[in-house]
């Protein structure tokens, strides 16, 4: 049992450290899967949503110092307990996602390690059935190399989190695993290989029988009942085939996608704002100028929104804004970058340079 308990606690400790650094490089990305568990289509619960960034950063932050205390050897009970407590959570999490599918990613390893919901399911099982063996042996646990070092140990680990955690939210993650981070090309990413996995769809049709709505395959149709009336026909997804990294992606100008242009071009500078309404006045207020700049250097700038046109005008007026809008999918915007608003800089699609409105002034043009 001892050295069963030595092994479980080297692997979860490292593994919870991994997994909270990773999620704490862009504790944003880890809140807006947050926001897809306690939206409608899951647990609707509202009232939670305000505060899924503080609850995403206490629990990556949780993560990587438990990790820390569990390798030291740091008030054992104590930690075993939050691990037990934290595993739980989710697992719970997870399995809801693959179950309901409703869910597509629980962010476990944010983005640099995608992984079904229920290879994650599989994953947090795994997890809990070594941390219930540190449960049932947590006399085995001991301070690494004494009490002192154990608690110093872990206080360094909850400041340099902190720390790392305040950094990322007024920059950009330290390492950027998504599929516009500098040097990849859009238009690459977009790309589906030859001979890729296609996706498969089954037909699906609606028909009203005695008031009810039922689903009918296309083999039921020649015993459809009497009375049945149709009413629609939609296609379900069978097998998800290959999606490329990058996909949703548009640069919508008056119902015109002008992507392809756009993306030849050598010289282009965008903001990206998904939600006017939750942009940051500070970061609006550098806009215009830093546009002006650019503008007399030959770059086509632009911002690229989520936003309906009301909101774009009354943002305009309100920052005294002149480059145009160009409409994307809110969530994809999300994906390009975390800050609200924030720069990229292009060259015939290939990202060279990005930025925060923090740190606007980096940019080199």
């Amino acid at each position: 049992m001892k050295y069963l308990v030595h092994f479980s606690r080297l692997f979860v400790g490292v593994l919870f450290i991994i997994s909270g650094l990773i999620k704490l490089n862009d504790p944003i990305g880890f809140s807006y899967k947050l926001d897809e568990y306690f939206g409608e289509t899951v647990f609707n619960l509202p009232f939670l949503l305000p505060f899924t960034l503080n609850l995403a950063l206490f629990v990556v932050i949780m993560e990587v110092v438990l990790g820390v205390m569990l390798l030291v050897g740091y008030k054992p009970k104590f930690t075993v307990w939050s691990l037990l407590g934290l595993i739980v959570f989710f697992t719970f999490l997870t399995f809801y996602s693959a179950y309901f599918n409703v869910v597509k990613d629980c962010g476990c390893f944010g983005d640099a390690l995608k992984l079904t919901p229920w290879e994650s399911f599989t994953k947090d099982v795994v997890l809990l059935v070594f941390v219930l063996i540190l449960f049932y042996g947590k006399q085995h646990i001991s301070h690494l190399f004494s009490s002192k070092f154990a608690s110093a140990a872990s206080i360094i680990s909850i400041l340099l989190s902190c720390y790392l955690g305040y950094h990322v939210l007024n920059h950009l993650p330290v390492i950027d695993f998504r599929a516009f981070a500098v040097g990849k090309n859009i238009q690459k990413g977009m790309e589906i290989p030859e001979g890729a996995q296609k996706s498969e769809y089954e037909m699906k049709f609606i028909y009203e029988v005695n008031g009810v709505k039922k689903e009918f395959s296309d083999k039921e149709l020649m015993n459809l009942p009497a009375n049945a009336k149709f009413v629609d026909r939609v296609d379900k997804l069978i097998k998800e085939g290959y999606v490329p990294p990058i996909h949703d992606f548009s640069l919508e100008k008056d119902g015109v996608d002008e992507k392809d242009q756009i993306l030849s071009e050598e010289k282009v500078v965008f903001f990206t704002m998904y939600n006017l309404d939750k942009s940051a006045s500070s970061g609006l207020e550098k806009l215009e100028e830093f546009s002006k700049n650019a503008k007399s250097k030959g770059y086509r700038v632009f911002a690229l929104t989520g936003s309906a046109a009301d909101a774009i005008a009354k943002t305009k007026k309100q920052y005294g804004l002149t480059f145009d809008f160009y409409f994307c999918d809110p969530t994809t915007i999300k994906t390009i970058e975390r800050a609200n608003p924030s720069i990229v800089v292009l060259n015939k699609g290939t990202v060279v340079q990005k930025g925060h409105y923090n740190d606007i002034d980096s940019i080199k043009l």
